[in-house]
């Protein structure tokens, strides 16, 4: 493809795989005075709405109850379910938000609302919360991507108005290097093959900047020229950060069988998907990676759902996460990784007569930690049946606020959507007394 060709496109209906609006309309610059250094956000994606009622906020002894037993966590005074107990052990780390209000019971539209902060809007294409972490986070000269992806939700909210520089690299699975991030075998040996990759970076750099420039030739620099929707930067800062990680030893970071069987086995084994993508995000957050979501589905229960969680979900969640957590406190990488566990939905107080549970957001439960949060605690409560909200009732958009001053963003900065209107990047207030 030529680069008229690709101009076409680009202004037509496709460029890179992509719809042209989103590649080109959508392409804007997060502010650069809202950057950090070295801080990163895990995301615990569980999709298919999760049941709160058997791993957070368990009701023993309510008709609503269910089978599991509470137990005791490192956290006085919370107990969680009996399926979690490598998480119980970390609980002083945690924090359980017992009173998230959503009401949104529809898989597509709680996906939406729960990854971004706000409502599905016909009209702005609100950016993943990855992305936008990324946005205010990720250094520029970091090879590595600003926010990756352990599976395909990430990459099905994607960057929203930040554009493609902002977009979820995914890795589909975290067992295996992700392909075509090594040269080609036709290339020669490693050393014969870098040295050619190095040439056709450089000759790629001269030419693609030079388009580049002459495309806006008003404007001086790479980020403003994206900024302004040029397709031609855009298409040359997305090639650059590909060569980059083509080129730089940091590629081998998606490696996990480098790790020590006790370490692997410790995560639930190489059969655990989730347990390998939890494994590979401390790997990420390591290297600085801004951002890692991982993926575990299979939460829709509405039937079965006990023996459901007690043999399958529940031992990969509490053999990722909790030993996830552990590391991080342990490599002293806690107190500057902020991590989130949610899903589209709860699930229903009552369990129908399939012995499952149906969709439920009216009042439920997510679980963060890490970074400037205050470990060790619940937040808001519900009644004695799990029906209705007790006590402090909080939103989506509060929730995201306290990740943001978590990972040491101010949640009242500002950014430009689509339509080029300054938004907050959190509709919400930090939740007192946790962060």
């Amino acid at each position: 493809m030529d680069r008229r060709h690709f101009m076409q496109h680009v202004a037509g209906a496709s460029a890179m795989m992509l719809p042209s609006t989103n590649f080109i309309q959508n392409i804007r610059a997060a502010e650069t005075n809202l950057k950090k250094a070295n801080k990163s956000l895990i995301i615990f994606w569980m999709g298919g709405g999760p049941s709160h009622m058997d791993l957070w906020d368990l009701k023993p002894g309510a008709q609503t109850g269910g089978e599991f037993k509470t137990i005791k966590t490192s956290a006085s005074g919370v107990e969680i379910s009996e399926v979690l107990p490598t998480v119980a052990s970390q609980f002083k780390h945690l924090v359980a938000i017992r009173s998230l209000v959503t009401n949104e019971g529809s898989h597509e539209r709680g996906t939406v609302l729960m990854n971004t902060g706000r409502m599905p809007s016909p009209v702005v294409q609100y950016p993943a919360l990855g992305a936008q972490a990324s946005a205010l986070l990720t250094p520029k000269d970091l090879p590595l991507p600003g926010f990756i992806g352990v599976g395909g939700t990430a990459q099905r909210i994607g960057p929203g108005f930040l554009g493609m520089m902002n977009a979820p690299f995914t890795v589909q699975n975290a067992g295996q290097p992700p392909e075509n991030i090594k040269a080609p075998a036709s290339l020669g040996n490693e050393t014969e093959s870098m040295e050619r990759l190095r040439r056709r970076q450089r000759l790629f750099y001269s030419v693609e900047d030079t388009f580049a420039e002459n495309s806006f030739p008003h404007m001086k620099k790479p980020e403003d020229r994206e900024a302004a929707g040029s397709a031609a930067q855009a298409h040359t800062s997305i090639y650059k950060k590909a060569f980059d990680l083509t080129v730089s030893p940091l590629r081998t970071v998606f490696e996990i069988s480098t790790e020590p069987a006790s370490v692997i086995e410790a995560y639930g084994g190489r059969m655990n998907n989730f347990g390998m993508g939890c494994l590979l995000a401390r790997k990420l957050v390591e290297k600085n990676v801004t951002c890692v979501e991982i993926d575990l589905g299979g939460w829709d229960n509405h039937a079965n759902i006990f023996n459901t969680i007690r043999t399958g979900n529940g031992p990969r969640l509490d053999k990722g996460m909790g030993n996830l957590v552990k590391e991080l406190v342990e490599r002293g990488k806690w107190k500057d990784t902020v991590v989130m566990w949610m899903g589209d939905f709860g699930r229903t107080p009552k369990i129908n007569q399939n012995g499952g549970r149906d969709h439920w957001a009216r009042c439920w439960s997510i679980v963060i930690g890490g970074g400037a949060i205050k470990g060790g605690q619940a937040y808001g409560s519900t009644g004695p049946d799990g029906t209705d909200i007790k006590d402090k009732p909080c939103t989506i958009g509060d929730v995201f606020a306290t990740v943001y001053k978590g990972l040491g963003l101010d949640p009242t900065s500002q950014v430009r959507d689509n339509l080029g209107r300054p938004m907050a990047i959190a509709d919400g207030k930090p939740l007192e007394g946790v962060v």
